[in-house]
């Protein structure tokens, strides 16, 4: 089964919770997400928040996937750059495929359609994201085209003594 991709998608409040849950549960099942399990939605919505309001206010565009019943099952954010020197790129953030999808090539299919999506805007040459080490993140996104170019040893602090590595990795779209 594959997913049927949507950019910039409405905004709606069923879009708004599958969203919501779509974070929540990756997030309790361990992905890398930007929050440490367990967590609520409660916990969650702040974040999802303020990316929907980057999103309606123009900065930011939304990838969605979901699933043949309809359900949000997979998202990316882009975000513009607004320093001008580096509107040549976006960063995508909160990368994310449902767990119960995981391991059937949907990652693969979320970031095509993310590369599909940056490679749709104007003087846009690469895509620029972030990951946690120690999750086996950077193999994945290597396979999918992206070079790790930058490492911060210890920056993410997921619990007292648990530090991971901050990676950055770059797609160039030419």
């Amino acid at each position: 089964m594959s997913l049927t991709f949507t950019v910039d998608p409405v905004l709606d409040p069923s879009l708004r919770e599958g969203l919501l849950q779509l974070w929540t549960d990756v997030t309790n099942a361990g992905g890398a997400v930007g929050f440490v399990a367990p967590v609520t939605p409660d916990d969650v919505r702040p974040a999802l928040d303020a990316q929907l309001a980057a999103v309606a206010g123009g900065g930011t565009r939304l990838v969605v996937g979901r699933d043949r019943d309809g359900a949000v099952a997979a998202t990316a954010f882009l975000a513009r750059n607004t320093h001008r020197l580096q509107l040549h790129w976006l960063w995508a953030s909160t990368v994310m495929v449902h767990p119960r999808l995981q391991g059937e090539g949907h990652g693969r299919e979320l970031m095509a359609a993310t590369e599909a999506a940056a490679r749709s805007l104007d003087g846009i040459d690469a895509i620029r994201l972030g990951c946690r080490g120690g999750l086996g993140l950077e193999r994945f996104y290597a396979s999918c085209g992206y070079k790790e170019v930058g490492r911060v040893p210890g920056a993410i602090r997921v619990a007292p003594g648990d530090d991971r590595d901050d990676v950055t990795m770059l797609l160039p779209l030419h």
